[in-house]
């Protein structure tokens, strides 16, 4: 465990110390393109340049075509990959608002339900630093509010385009979303428990069991409920939540081996190790595998045959 967070301690210090030599080295002068370039030639170098991964490259040279040919036959498809352009260039805010203004211009376009789709990638990762973005941290920890936007553009794009070829993938990063919005509930439970706020605590874990049934958090929220009602002094409510924990849960670790309820336990002392500090805590054991499920992967935007 020493050699884990040493190792980790080592890396977020090589991480820094890129990140200030990063900012040191001198901006690239801006590209200049030539007047007599047509469209058809502006839009072949930024589609080039998306190929090749240069994101920033791309994003320029598809602003000038816009701004040179506003409505030109490649006006539109350069608004959909700008929205792309931008994201992977880790831009989620440049993302949502290009994906914003292409809906605004184009509400009945054919690929709207990509800007949708867009949307919600952007939006769940609008929040995060730039540690966050590189580091595996857990973001069950983190406000909510990105996840709960994002969520709920995925699941507007269900409701306009259910048949949408973006909607099996929407779908299941729903899932994941509201996992993990289920997941922050349990963290501030636990933050009112270490705390004795045992009211707080219960109707943050009665929020999970009435509203975000069939996830993972369902279990150690019900636990949640049962000693807070037993801090409480509440010995009904805390028998008839301990009945439901036994009946859905009848092998859950908040159980002895005589189905006897042993104390909720995930909330404990404080980890004064220097990891623990420099990431406030959000580096957990099973942060890489949760960051590796959670990393949005863009789709290609749409091809310019496609519309």
């Amino acid at each position: 465990m020493t050699i884990l967070k040493t190792t980790y301690s080592r890396l977020i210090c090589l991480f820094l110390a890129a990140v200030v030599l990063a900012g040191c080295s001198s901006t690239p002068e801006k590209e200049k393109l030539p007047e007599s370039l047509t469209e058809a030639e502006l839009y072949q170098m930024a589609n080039q340049s998306l190929n090749n991964k240069n994101y920033s490259q791309s994003i320029e040279r598809l602003r000038t075509l816009e701004s040179r040919y506003p409505f030109g036959s490649f006006a539109e498809q350069a608004q959909l990959d700008l929205i792309y352009a931008y994201f992977m260039n880790v831009e989620p805010e440049a993302s949502r608002a290009a994906a914003d203004r292409f809906l605004r211009l184009h509400p009945q376009h054919p690929n709207a339900d990509y800007a949708y789709y867009m949307k919600g990638l952007a939006s769940n990762t609008a929040a995060m630093g730039l540690i966050e973005r590189y580091l595996p941290l857990d973001n069950t920890k983190r406000d909510p509010g990105q996840a709960r936007q994002s969520f709920n553009e995925f699941r507007e794009l269900l409701t306009r385009y259910p048949d949408s070829k973006y909607a099996p993938d929407a779908r299941q990063r729903m899932v994941a979303l509201r996992n993990r919005l289920a997941e922050y509930e349990i963290h501030a439970a636990n933050y009112y428990m270490k705390r004795k706020a045992y009211v707080a605590a219960v109707n943050r874990g009665k929020y999970v069991v009435e509203n975000m049934q069939k996830t993972p958090a369902v279990e150690p929220a019900l636990g949640v409920m049962v000693e807070g009602y037993q801090r409480l002094g509440l010995i009904e409510p805390a028998n008839e939540t301990l009945e439901v924990l036994k009946l859905n849960f009848p092998n859950s670790k908040l159980l002895n081996e005589q189905g006897e309820f042993i104390g909720y336990q995930s909330f404990g002392d404080v980890d004064p190790s220097l990891l623990y500090t420099v990431t406030f805590g959000l580096l957990g054991d099973s942060g890489i595998e949760k960051q590796k499920m959670q990393t949005p992967k863009a789709p290609e935007p749409p091809a310019q045959d496609e519309q």
